[in-house]
């Protein structure tokens, strides 16, 4: 039996000694982190929405496809192949839409495929920019958004090209 399947309960079993080492009650610990969660998921919600509305609006009306083709030039003199135009459009705002747009790509070009690896390095390298901002910037006071989108959406677009470079040489 591999190792991985202890780790979860060795923690449980971790914070509990400790909890009563502490003289911490760890279930009413546990259960105003739950109250406190349900809470936040409430607040949340809203903007989770919003963004997921927005995303699905991108996609289905075409423009995301339409931007794509545009950038797809842009994208390959950057060393990014212009099939992955729409996974590194995407991949900012959602991760279930860039992998979907992954999963196409493995379909049409095979797993093992330069552009599949690619893609997989590029959904390993990135995050859900805007979708973590909505979250984190939902709960701050801080409301300045000048630099950390855009500095994210360029670690973003520096991590596609960086991953296709390695992915090439590699």
């Amino acid at each position: 039996m591999p190792l991985s399947v202890f780790i979860f309960p060795l923690i449980l079993i971790f914070l509990l000694i400790y909890s009563k080492k502490q003289k911490v009650n760890a279930y009413s610990a546990f259960l105003k982190g739950a109250k406190t969660s349900l809470n936040l998921t409430v607040d949340i919600f809203p903007f989770l929405i919003a963004i997921f509305v927005a995303v699905n609006l991108f996609r289905v009306s075409g423009l995301a496809e339409i931007l794509g083709n545009l950038l797809a030039p842009v994208f390959e003199f950057l060393g990014i192949p212009p099939e992955l135009s729409n996974l590194v459009l995407i991949r900012p705002f959602s991760g279930s839409a860039s992998l979907a747009i992954t999963e196409e790509i493995y379909d049409k070009f095979g797993a093992d495929s330069y552009i599949s690896r690619c893609a997989s390095t590029i959904m390993g390298s990135s995050e859900t920019v805007f979708y973590i901002a909505t979250i984190y910037f939902s709960q701050t006071k801080a409301k300045k958004l000048l630099y950390a989108i855009p500095v994210s959406l360029f670690c973003t677009i520096l991590g596609a090209i960086i991953s296709c470079f390695l992915c090439k040489i590699i």
